[in-house]
């Protein structure tokens, strides 16, 4: 194989391709080869290797096309690395593999272009290659399938890179005839493939892994089998979005009488545009469809002007690339696109009740009502009236003595010391309503969102939730019992001094009018029983109407004291939900967020480059 590749002459001898002329039996073939009717044999030759560049050379400057492809190229790039942790390696194996492959195929010639003859079984695709080539190189005949391989044929050097990655060997490759009009298709890289109904499997193994390699597309069908539905179902329906690097040629149209091709070729417009593709017509980007015959060369010439054309635009691999990244980034669009809304995120209704579930956990109501009874038991005591405090002292000391008491006392041990056993079904937080309030949050948070990113969310919040109880238990333990059994006096008015003095005031008046009356009684003092009786009467009635003052007086503060009390409590649980279950929530949405940006650049299309645009369509 490598003599055969790296010969120079313009011999060749593969034993495989049928030749124009064979040389008269005995004769050597290199005699032959010098005899006046060589000119086939001469005017194909093997490719040489990968030459002076080795199949690669300098890339010119980006095109505004080349540019919007490599933007979105890098934007499939971090899609995919910010995807791989959330989505398993098989729903990102397509789009893995058009990066490779556009990495591959930018690295190679942008001065060719590789368009691969395909079709079923008798279409006459090997003969169409042989047409356009000026010599017969694929052979043709009635045995089938007869294209077992892969057959390439370039018009120029410097394309041994593609054809490598192509995997066709050196002994398949060839040179067209060397004619004016060979000049217009310098660039083009021809492929003859097998006939991809073939009921060899590895033809047809063949056929798909040049398809999905090549820049563009030739298939060739004739009037029997152009409806086949393996060619419309398995090739040409899932390349719909290949329009514009797509040709459908009617072959053997001169089987055809009259008006017959027309209609036939109207029919086969009609089916392509059934299966999804735009065809390209009125000058509109698409494929192009048109009818011929390689055995006569009736419509030949024209389909060569069309791909001289479209060779020298030299824009089919960037097309090709862009068309790919448009059907990976279709199959991804259920992963990224949210139906619900375009902007995921935990509303402020869904972070009010969450909260609010979460100080329903701790208690905190409850805690600022004991909080607010607390400041106004203490106040009560700064400003009741001393006998009723004697009084509540009294009760307090006699306390042990109740049926309470007698409880306490009962559970004294020898040392004195009592065993309070603590409650064991129940908990200090309500875990269910914990877990209810997750649940809702990340439900309202995962509204609308793809199922993997809505998993990931629901995941996220749940591994944030499982010590939230605790926490919030300790919160409760800690906090709440403070704030509603305040160890230190709650903070005073500025009124409370003056109700104290009130308070001693109506007490002096007391304790003054019934001196008073006393020494009356005991004739110390000239007796004048009214004013010690009004003086007591005032102290009397003065201390309770003192108090009750104090108490309308009290309700205000002790009402913003439980407020705050309150409101502490449930900042401090809303602080450890947020820590661990809101913030963990809104990361997780700002990735997802972050990804769909990524995928926004991705299926943007290849419309935003501003250039213009490759075209197949008929001039």
């Amino acid at each position: 194989m490598t003599a055969l590749t790296d010969r120079t002459d313009d011999r060749w001898d593969d034993g495989l391709i049928a030749r124009s002329r064979q040389p008269d039996a005995g004769q050597d073939p290199d005699d032959g080869a010098e005899d006046g009717d060589r000119g086939d044999d001469a005017l194909v030759r093997a490719l040489s290797g990968a030459g002076a560049d080795g199949g690669k050379v300098p890339a010119p400057p980006l095109s505004p096309e080349g540019q919007a492809l490599r933007a979105r190229l890098d934007a499939l790039r971090q899609l995919v690395g910010l995807s791989r942790t959330r989505l398993d390696g098989k729903t990102l194996a397509e789009a893995g593999r058009v990066l490779d492959e556009a990495a591959a195929r930018r690295g190679l010639s942008p001065q060719h272009t590789v368009v691969a003859i395909a079709g079923a079984t008798g279409s006459g695709k090997s003969t169409l290659f042989n047409a356009l080539a000026g010599v017969q190189i694929s052979e043709t005949g009635l045995r089938r399938p007869t294209t077992a391989a892969p057959i390439a044929c370039s018009w120029s050097d410097g394309a041994a890179g593609l054809l490598d990655r192509l995997e066709i060997p050196g002994r398949l490759r060839r040179r067209p005839r060397e004619t004016s009009e060979a000049e217009a298709l310098r660039g083009l890289v021809l492929v003859d493939l097998p006939d991809l109904d073939s009921a060899v499997g590895a033809h047809r193994d063949h056929v798909d892994r040049v398809l999905a390699l090549v820049d563009a597309v030739v298939w060739v069908v004739d009037p029997e089998k152009y409806a086949d539905a393996v060619l419309h179902e398995r090739y040409l329906r899932p390349l719909a979005g290949h329009a514009e690097i797509t040709f459908v040629v009617l072959n053997q149209v001169d089987r055809l009488p009259g008006e017959a091709a027309d209609l036939v070729l109207d029919d086969l417009r009609r089916l392509l545009d059934e299966d999804g593709i735009a065809l390209g017509e009125y000058d509109e980007p698409g494929a192009t469809v048109l009818g011929l015959s390689a055995l006569t060369g009736e419509g030949v010439g024209e389909l060569r002007e069309l791909l001289g054309q479209f060779t020298q635009e030299k824009g089919a691999a960037t097309r090709r690339i862009s068309a790919d990244v448009d059907r990976a980034a279709l199959r991804l669009q259920p992963l990224y696109v949210a139906e619900g809304h375009s902007g995921p995120e935990i509303g402020e209704g869904a972070r009010a009740e969450f909260e609010d579930r979460l100080a329903e956990a701790v208690g905190a109501y409850a805690a600022g009502l004991a909080a607010e009874r607390a400041w106004r038991r203490n106040a009560g005591k700064a400003c009741g009236t001393p006998w009723l405090r004697l009084w509540r002292w009294y009760e307090s000391r006699r306390a042990p003595r109740t049926l309470a008491g007698l409880a306490a006392l009962a559970s004294i041990g020898g040392r004195g010391t009592v065993a309070a056993p603590a409650p064991v079904e129940e908990e200090v937080t309500a875990r269910q309503r914990v877990e209810q309030a997750v649940r809702v949050v990340a439900d309202e948070a995962v509204a609308g969102l793809p199922e993997p990113w809505a998993q990931a969310v629901r995941e996220t919040a749940v591994r944030g939730a499982e010590q939230l109880p605790e926490a919030l238990d300790e919160i409760a333990v800690t906090l709440g019992a403070a704030v509603a059994v305040p160890t230190a006096r709650p903070p005073r008015p500025t009124w409370w001094p003056a109700a104290v003095l009130g308070q001693a005031a109506m007490t002096l008046l007391q304790i003054y009018g019934g001196l008073w009356l006393v020494g009356q009684i005991v004739g110390v003092l000239e007796p004048r029983l009214m004013p010690p009786v009004l003086l007591m009467v005032a102290g009397i009635v003065g201390g309770p109407l003192v108090e009750w003052a104090c108490s309308i007086a009290a309700r205000g503060p002790a009402r913003r004291y439980g407020q705050d009390a309150e409101r502490k409590l449930r900042q401090a649980a809303a602080g450890c939900g947020r820590a661990r279950v809101l913030e963990p929530v809104a990361a997780e949405l700002l990735r997802y967020r972050e990804v769909r940006e990524q995928y926004a650049a991705v299926a943007a299309g290849g419309s935003a480059a501003g250039g213009s645009k490759l075209s197949t369509t008929r001039q």
